[in-house]
């Protein structure tokens, strides 16, 4: 009887300490994911921090009033309201429908100074849809690669949908992050033409570069090989041998990895390019003439 009560006191014992150590196991397993999500959530918002720049640059929303035809369009989103100005090319009507061009900016600007820069479309025929990011200018929410590419889907679907935009000829053209914004649109419509300046391969390419940062603790990879792998738009490339934010490399790379592309070796770095000795529009009115946009 003795023998027998101490074989139930070990078996006892011995079920206490498994317990105990399922217990240990679980809390620390909680513990490990628990840290691991508090590392991931810091680093998703150091990665936006480094990323987006929505202050950067001032608002100057007096600009439209001086724009022939603006429209200011507001997009309801999950985060609230986000803007974008439609401009009118000449001579564009529904009789006539034109081009349209989707220009989404770099990542410390705003859409309200480039009605002006963009003259040049509207007056080739080709209208010009400006999209917001989230969180800049009067737009509200935070500006992620998933807010970007729904906004962007959002916008597109509204242009095509006019009478006087030929949804047939719709030209994506981005500048840095905006390169990464409008490869995140091609995903998900085929547009006619592409044309990249001084864009990055990938978000999680530039942050191994500069700060050695492995690509899982990116959330917002705008890996704009992989979204253009497979289109069939023809791709236009500007990019600045003296590139010290996004090296040329990075243009270099994107020639290779999307046959048929064409790139445009400038003598500049990231923020004076087009330099004055290029003939800019030139190329790019070349570009649309050559692939049929231009008629």
């Amino acid at each position: 009887m003795a023998r027998a009560g101490s074989r139930v006191h070990e078996q006892r014992r011995l079920c206490e300490m498994r317990s105990f150590l399922l217990r240990l196991v679980r809390g620390l397993a909680i513990g490990a994911i628990v840290v691991a999500l508090m590392i991931f959530g810091f680093a998703t918002r150091l990665q936006r921090a480094l990323l987006f720049h929505p202050d950067a640059a001032p608002t100057n929303e007096a600009i439209a009033a001086r724009v022939p035809g603006l429209e200011r369009w507001w997009h309801d989103s999950d985060e609230g309201p986000v803007e974008a100005w439609f401009i009118p090319g000449d001579g564009v009507s529904a009789e006539s429908p034109g081009p349209l061009v989707i220009y989404a900016h770099g990542n410390a600007e705003v859409i309200d100074p480039l009605p002006l820069w963009l003259t040049h479309y509207r007056r080739m025929g080709v209208s010009v849809l400006l999209p917001e990011y989230r969180g800049y200018g009067r737009s509200a929410g935070t500006p992620s690669e998933r807010a970007i590419r729904e906004d962007l889907v959002a916008f597109h679907d509204r242009a095509i949908a006019r009478p006087d935009v030929d949804r047939s000829r719709v030209v994506l053209h981005g500048v840095s992050l905006g390169g990464g914004a409008v490869a995140q649109l091609a995903r998900e419509r085929s547009p006619a033409a592409i044309i990249l300046q001084s864009t990055f391969t990938s978000v999680s390419e530039v942050a191994w570069e500069l700060y050695r940062a492995p690509a899982f603790l990116i959330s917002d990879p705008f890996d704009t090989i992989r979204s253009l792998r497979g289109t069939r738009a023809p791709v236009l490339l500007f990019h600045g041998r003296h590139d010290t934010v996004i090296p040329f490399a990075h243009g270099q790379r994107l020639q290779r990895a999307l046959p048929g592309s064409v790139l445009v070796a400038c003598d500049a770095g990231h923020n004076d390019l087009p330099p004055v000795d290029l003939d800019y529009w030139g190329e790019i009115r070349a570009f649309l003439e050559r692939h049929d946009v231009l008629r």
